[in-house]
């Protein structure tokens, strides 16, 4: 199951970075929110989750971003930026299950 998530994220992570960042989001912030930085955020946590456990301090960044995810989608006008950070809020996501599979595997 865990192999599986993994593999998920990897090819989640490669379509990412094949999609070009939304036009007109670059210097852009929604919600009080940075664009730029949430999408670098979330994929350096989500490449955090690929190479093994987060730490406690990059857990709770990647709680974070997750959350301001969702709070950013809804205002969001723009049909294709939609669609780019609805990918990126499911790649963080997918980091998040893979680091809460991980703990269920840990034994303490």
């Amino acid at each position: 199951m865990l192999e599986e998530k993994l593999d998920a994220l990897s090819q989640l992570m490669a379509r990412h970075m094949a999609a070009p960042f939304p036009p007109g989001f670059r210097n852009r912030d929604v919600e009080d929110q940075d664009m730029v930085l949430l999408d670098a955020d979330a994929y350096g946590y989500a490449a955090g989750a690929l190479e093994g456990p987060l730490d406690q301090r990059r857990r709770a960044g990647l709680t974070r971003v997750t959350a301001v995810l969702a709070k950013v989608l809804p205002a969001i006008d723009d049909e294709y930026a939609a669609r780019y950070f609805t990918h990126v809020r499911d790649m963080a996501a997918l980091a998040a299950e893979i680091e809460t599979l991980r703990d269920k595997r840990t034994p303490g």
